[in-house]
């Protein structure tokens, strides 16, 4: 085998792990980041002392009185529209790939996060197959 043959094969997996954190990094963007997610994102925010939010306290319309940790953040109306939204936009990336405006589209989302952190690899453990 030649030399160049085996440093590609040594970095291939480096490659691979590159062209996946971008690949991540432009699905969030395009299609996480900027739906009704950025409705959720507006507002004021509260202000906490503890840095934790534990001395938050939310009145809800009955006048019961919540922390912030017993509060929901999110209504089931709004997850539905969030997650629909996602699927669609996923949905759209997948089929739309080799379209040339599409592809003006994905290198835009590209370059807006060039300046994001890496991904880290994270397993979820919930999602292991149950047997």
């Amino acid at each position: 085998m030649h030399h160049e043959q085996r440093d590609s094969l040594v970095t291939n997996p480096d490659i691979e792990r590159k062209a996946a954190a971008n690949m991540a990094k432009i699905l969030t963007a395009m299609c996480v980041r900027n739906t009704t997610l950025e409705d959720m994102h507006t507002g004021i925010v509260p202000i906490t002392h503890t840095g934790d939010y534990s001395d938050v306290r939310i009145i809800d319309a009955n006048g019961t009185e919540l922390s912030w940790d017993q509060a929901s953040k999110i209504n089931d109306a709004d997850m539905k529209i969030l997650m629909k939204t996602i699927v669609d936009r996923l949905y759209t990336f997948f089929v739309q790939g080799e379209d040339p405006r599409f592809e003006q589209t994905v290198d835009y989302y590209r370059r807006c996060t060039l300046q994001w952190d890496e991904p880290e690899p994270e397993i979820d453990h919930t999602l292991k197959r149950k047997t």
